[in-house]
């Protein structure tokens, strides 16, 4: 079962100041890559999401690029279906390619972290706009992403309470802290 204890022993939540994909502020943040590099912790963890989604009986596996690829991957293989990924194009999400999902497509969009869910949407319309149903969503971290957020239902292999602030409200900003911006969105 993967832990609080998978992140501290992969060395996967950071401290410091950053700036997450949301444009929010925090003082810890979750690479879920470095948990996710390790091959039986991807698999693990692909198996736990799918035992939560199967319920849905997804029919692929929608996730955004860069951080839900792995994961992503994971839980398809663990459901037995297709693993696609919607990637920004002229600053949007789409499939590309070569990509496509059938009308009526039964679709779990899965995703590293829940913050605020803005990418999850994303990648949910993404999927809409393909034709596709998107029956529920999930995640590794659900780091406070507000009930009924995304519309459809969500599924989380961990929920942590760690703050976020906007960038007027962060301490850390008003005392000088130097600013890290690891989330894919906010890289050059």
């Amino acid at each position: 079962m993967v832990t609080t204890k998978d992140f501290e022993d992969t060395e996967a939540l950071l401290t410091g100041h950053f700036r997450l994909s949301s444009g929010l502020h925090t003082d810890r943040y979750l690479q879920c890559a470095r948990l996710l590099m390790w091959p039986e912790r991807a698999g693990q963890a692909g198996r736990e999401l799918a035992g939560l989604l199967a319920e849905f009986r997804p029919e692929a596996v929608v996730s955004p690029a860069l951080g839900g690829l792995i994961i992503g991957h994971e839980t398809a293989r663990a459901l037995s279906t297709r693993a696609l990924f919607v990637e920004r194009q002229d600053g949007a999400f789409a499939l590309r390619r070569g990509f496509r999902l059938e009308p009526g497509e039964r679709v779990a969009v899965v995703e590293d972290v829940f913050t605020t869910g803005k990418s999850t949407r994303e990648a949910i319309a993404a999927a809409q706009a393909a034709g596709a149903v998107v029956v529920a969503a999930g995640s590794i971290v659900d780091r406070g992403l507000a009930p009924g957020a995304l519309g459809i239902p969500t599924r989380s292999l961990l929920s942590l309470s760690l703050p976020a602030w906007t960038e007027a409200e962060c301490p850390l900003c008003r005392r000088g802290v130097p600013l890290d911006t690891p989330g894919s969105r906010h890289r050059a």
